[in-house]
């Protein structure tokens, strides 16, 4: 047998998406879904076949580089169409449908918790990983979909982005005292850290403008290119060192470049690259995913993803109203809400490594290696078939 040098894996890991793509596309689905089922079955815990395993892949953080760098152009992209002048004129509206969203799946992902038989603090934790919605997969679907620059499409992003930073927050204070810190400075130290740095950015975001344009003032495509996403990658990078997501730097710095004249440059270069490293994104997620620890919690992932499914489109659809959408938006609202991603997978990897109960440390992330996968399946494709909920949802309303 040939053994594959890293070259030959990834172009053929390469190819094997671009394939499964087009089945996708061919059968008029997203291709999300296809790529993390395709990481499934090429991975580290890939199925044997005929007595050969499948196995493309044995560590997935030979991808995992591409992959971030995917998240990051995928969030700068959402800035740019989000800009901050839109974040700060429509903020009553914006906090108002993100209060809806946060007050009715929080507090339903803490209940599942304490009727799992978790603890306050590993129900805590829990509720964090099934109420922060996938920035990286909504902000793709609503590419694909043409909603990024509609008013539903503007609506999720608001939401997702108040999402982002309540869960960083959140997710910082648990961690200390789940470290056993129970100093008060210690919590306001950390939350503190985080806070700066977002209003740092938020400050370079609205005042930096013109600093930008004329930095990026260049001729060569090449220095463009190479210095937008090195901006992105540094500030993105800076964003984890200090405990927030690097979704959410990244589309800050996004939501910086948008206010340049730089916008269609960076769209028209940049866009392809963008897909690419998404397709390596999502394609890591099942890289990653082991089948056996999927069987091992399955019976809550589906409880949990049912549940927290019909509860994320009644409070997306509740958020889209009080946004001021009407009724066919705002369930497109829910539906673009339903997927869990990145920051899941990110809270699982901490409680793997930190957990200080089998809950913590076995349990949840076995747990949360499953949910992503199922909602991110099922999310993708309630947000590509939105329509008969908004069809049915739009009779039931003509008929009262």
């Amino acid at each position: 047998m040939v053994e594959l040098n890293l070259l030959l894996t990834v172009g053929l890991l390469l190819s094997l998406l671009a394939a499964a793509g087009a089945v996708a596309l061919r059968v008029d689905q997203s291709v999300i879904p296809a790529y993390i089922l395709l990481g499934v079955l090429v991975g580290p815990y890939a199925p044997t076949v005929g007595g050969a395993s499948l196995t493309l892949v044995e560590d997935p953080n030979v991808v995992r580089l591409l992959g971030d760098l995917g998240v990051v152009l995928l969030l700068f992209f959402v800035g740019l169409e989000l800009s901050l002048d839109q974040l700060l004129t429509n903020r009553t509206k914006f906090l108002r449908a993100g209060a809806v969203d946060v007050g009715v799946s929080v507090p339903l992902g803490f209940g599942l918790g304490l009727a799992f038989g978790f603890s306050l603090l590993e129900a805590g934790f829990f509720a964090l990983v099934v109420f922060n919605s996938s920035t990286v997969i909504i902000a793709k679907s609503l590419i694909d979909l043409g909603w990024i620059a509609d008013s539903e499409g503007r609506a999720v992003l608001g939401i997702v982005v108040i999402e982002d930073v309540i869960t960083a927050v959140t997710f910082a204070v648990l961690s200390v005292f789940l470290l056993g810190g129970t100093d008060a400075s210690a919590v306001l130290s950390s939350v503190g850290r985080s806070l700066a740095f977002l209003l740092c950015l938020l400050l370079l975001a609205y005042y930096g403008a013109g600093a930008l344009d004329r930095l990026f003032d260049t001729e060569s495509p090449e220095l463009f290119v190479v210095g937008v996403l090195g901006a992105g990658a540094v500030v993105a990078g800076a964003g984890i060192a200090v405990g927030v997501s690097e979704a959410v730097a990244a589309f800050l710095v996004g939501t910086a470049f948008g206010r340049t004249r730089h916008t269609r440059r960076i769209e028209r270069l940049l866009a392809p690259s963008r897909d690419a490293f998404a397709a390596v994104f999502f394609v890591a997620v099942g890289l990653g995913t082991d089948p056996a620890l999927l069987s091992a919690t399955g019976g809550l992932v589906v409880v949990a993803a049912v549940l927290t499914t019909a509860g994320q489109l009644f409070s997306g659809f509740l958020a889209g109203r009080s946004y001021g959408l009407d009724r066919r938006r705002a369930v497109r609202v829910g539906c673009a809400l339903a997927p869990r991603g990145e920051f899941s997978l990110v809270i699982a990897a901490f409680l793997a490594a930190a957990g200080t109960t089998p809950a913590l440390r076995e349990t949840i992330p076995a747990f949360t290696v499953g949910y992503v996968l199922v909602t991110s399946v099922l999310g993708t494709l309630l947000v590509r078939n939105s329509r008969p909920f908004e069809d049915a949802l739009t009779r039931r309303t003509s008929s009262e």
